[in-house]
């Protein structure tokens, strides 16, 4: 077993999902998930794939964000709005609120931490 771990999809079942109803504000996401690592401790790596829709979002959680591919708009409450897409990264804090909408369907990497 090698201590270097790809972060793909190649060999990994995606899980799938939505936003629950009670945040979905328009559109019909739909998620999948290629959760590659997963540690003692609350740590999390992998990919997500969103197609287009728009839902609140509420973060414990910090996450970090690399953009594969797509156009999303995410803005926080009381704050700006910012347009992603591919090659952009980012960290969503503990304690971030606001929505995320998806305007061509987009993928990203990440890596969270509880």
């Amino acid at each position: 077993m090698t201590a270097l771990l790809p972060v793909d999809t190649k060999g990994v079942e995606p899980g799938s999902g939505a936003p629950a109803p009670d945040r979905l504000i328009s559109g019909d996401p739909k998620f999948r998930t290629w959760n590659v690592e997963e540690r003692d401790g609350g740590l999390y790596a992998g990919i997500w794939e969103s197609t287009p829709g728009k839902w609140r979002i509420v973060y414990d959680e910090w996450e970090f964000c690399h953009i594969l591919s797509g156009v999303s708009v995410i803005a926080e409450e009381g704050g700006e709005a910012r347009t992603v897409k591919a090659g952009d990264s980012f960290v969503l804090r503990p304690g971030f609120r606001g929505s995320w909408e998806v305007l061509e369907t987009t993928r990203k990497e990440y890596v969270i931490k509880l």
